[in-house]
């Protein structure tokens, strides 16, 4: 797993350079890789329900190996107390390298009622806060990253702290995962079947983006449900209509759920190793071994109707989302109850759910 004061994964090196390490390190990069794998499900909801990870999980849990070996105290195991996570994801991949935060998303867990509550932020939220200069929330990331020597202090460890402070809500760990990795999830699992709500068509040489989509029922491969998430307006003769950051919340949304229908089928383990390689360049965390383990020990049996999630909506004003306070109020209050959680008939939610 990457250690996040390097950032991002570095690609892939050269056959000649990397193959005596690859061969030495097969087996260790696999486990690596499952669990970083089962991290990025359950962040996302994924999870719920899929009892054949947990089989799974149980076959490789004596040689877990994360890369953080650092010892966590019992009282601040997954099992022990809640848990926030901030989740980013980039739009980083091998053909545009940047790393704007084209998903922002907090995620807390509460092992008493084993249940999360997850808040999504627009990306182009205005964000005006004592010590940062305003700008859109999805470049703080990118700032971030280009002032680490300067600075001293590791991008995601300061957007952990700025998010934190937005939210008014400690976060614990933060995971990042690139365009590429989502690219290749949907890829591994054959497609994803979404219906189109409209016709979408931009292009731009500079990235290689060619976004051509017809409206009605789709199966889209990979290339073509980052292009459906990603879609905000039309360069084209003629020109179709355009999207804001509400429209690519809904459609993020609906790519999941049909994620999860994909990722709870039985045909799904047996292409377990190919998602499994494409999780492993694109996704970095902070998160240590120890405690990876135990969140997946914690949570394999969480329940879809335990998961919450909570996105922020406000009014688009060319080029910013000025966020609808009521509603931030909400999803910060909505997290705080979630940490504060106490198990009781009414929130226990039964393994078979």
């Amino acid at each position: 797993m990457s250690n996040l004061s390097n950032g991002l994964p570095p690609r892939t090196q050269s056959g000649n350079e990397s193959a005596k390490r690859k061969k030495t390190k097969k087996k260790k990069s696999f486990f690596r890789s499952f669990m970083k794998f089962v991290l990025f499900l359950l962040i996302i909801g994924i999870l719920a329900g899929s009892g054949y990870v947990y089989y799974i999980y149980n076959q490789v849990e004596d040689v877990l190996d994360t890369g953080n070996n650092r010892e966590v105290p019992k009282t601040e195991l997954a099992e022990s107390k809640p848990l926030t996570v901030l989740l980013l994801g980039t739009d980083y991949r091998p053909d545009h390298p940047t790393y704007l935060s084209d998903v922002i998303m907090v995620a807390t867990l509460n092992p008493s009622t084993k249940s999360s509550t997850i808040v999504s932020l627009p990306r182009d939220t205005r964000l005006e806060m004592d010590g940062y200069k305003p700008r859109k929330l999805n470049e703080y990331y990118p700032v971030f990253k280009a002032r680490e020597k300067e600075s001293g202090e590791v991008a995601e460890e300061q957007m952990k702290k700025m998010i934190g402070k937005y939210l008014n809500i400690n976060i614990d760990y933060v995971t990042v995962i690139n365009f590429q990795g989502f690219r290749d999830v949907v890829d591994s699992l054959g497609g994803v079947d979404v219906t189109v709500d409209k016709n979408m068509c931009y292009r731009d040489s500079a990235d290689g983006t060619n976004i051509n989509l017809t409206a009605g029922a789709k199966h889209l491969n990979g290339d073509q449900a980052l292009d459906f998430v990603r879609y905000r307006k039309s360069n084209c003769r003629p020109k179709t209509d355009g999207s804001d950051d509400f429209d690519r919340n809904r459609r993020q949304n609906q790519v999941l759920h049909s994620l999860i229908d994909q990722m709870q089928s039985f045909n799904a383990l047996t292409k377990f190793g190919a998602i499994i390689k494409s999780v492993d360049k694109n996704m970095t965390t902070d998160i240590e071994s120890q405690q990876m383990k135990n969140i997946v020990q914690t949570y394999w049996n969480i329940s879809k109707q335990n998961v919450k999630y909570n996105p922020v909506a406000g009014t688009w004003r060319s080029p910013y989302v000025y966020i609808d306070e009521q509603q931030l109020d909400a999803a910060r209050q909505a997290l705080q109850a979630e940490l504060a959680k106490k198990a009781n008939n009414n929130t226990v939610t039964s393994s078979n759910s």
